[in-house]
């Protein structure tokens, strides 16, 4: 069975789970908005966990061999941002857990309303 994302507020000790989103380091270039990820693989389940360093963290339970892990998380902020898997690429750091992502087709401003948490 396919579960959602889950949409989980970021440790932060702001009350506001918005700023914490603020904080993603987000950049509009010609291709797309690019941004940086910290990946935890092998975990329970997949979710956007929050920002931390202006990085998004995102967990999800492939492991990180033969592309597994890169394929999930691909497969996560594609439903979660609501765009096709085809729209999100992996720029940098494949087989590292601190990566570099584009995203076509969206602004730097729907990318980040997409990942704020919903009370």
């Amino acid at each position: 069975m396919a579960s959602s994302p889950r949409r989980e507020r970021p440790n932060s000790s702001s009350s506001s789970s918005s700023s914490a989103f603020d904080a993603l380091e987000l950049r509009e270039t010609a291709e797309g908005v690019v941004f940086n990820v910290k990946v935890k693989p092998r975990a329970k389940r997949a979710a956007v966990e929050g920002v931390r360093a202006g990085r998004l963290l995102v967990s999800v339970p492939a492991p990180p061999e033969r592309g597994r892990a890169n394929r999930a998380v691909v497969e996560l902020l594609a439903r979660a941002l609501g765009v096709p898997k085809g729209a999100i690429e992996i720029v940098a750091g494949g087989t590292r857990p601190e990566k570099t992502v584009r995203v076509r087709g969206v602004s730097a401003a729907r990318l980040r309303a997409r990942l704020i948490p919903s009370d």
